[in-house]
């Protein structure tokens, strides 16, 4: 699973257009947006560098989400 931020959304059309870049890279990804929280999670077969690439061409920042547990094995 990817956990992305993407601090720059703020309506839902910002949402569609994250989803919408998502499916650009791979249709069949499991995608959650959320708005309030800013974030997006994408299960996919695909490396998150072509979501984050194809989030950006559509015009939002985005980092990876940092995770409390990620140390955790």
């Amino acid at each position: 699973m990817i956990h992305l931020n993407v601090p720059d959304m703020t309506c839902g059309h910002c949402v569609g257009a994250v989803e919408k870049a998502v499916r650009s890279v791979d249709p069949e990804a499991k995608i959650a947006v959320d708005l309030e929280a800013k974030t997006a999670s994408i299960e996919s077969t695909i490396g998150a560098e072509a979501f984050i690439a194809a989030i950006e061409d559509a015009g939002y920042g985005t980092t990876f989400k940092k995770s409390c547990c990620s140390h955790v094995a």
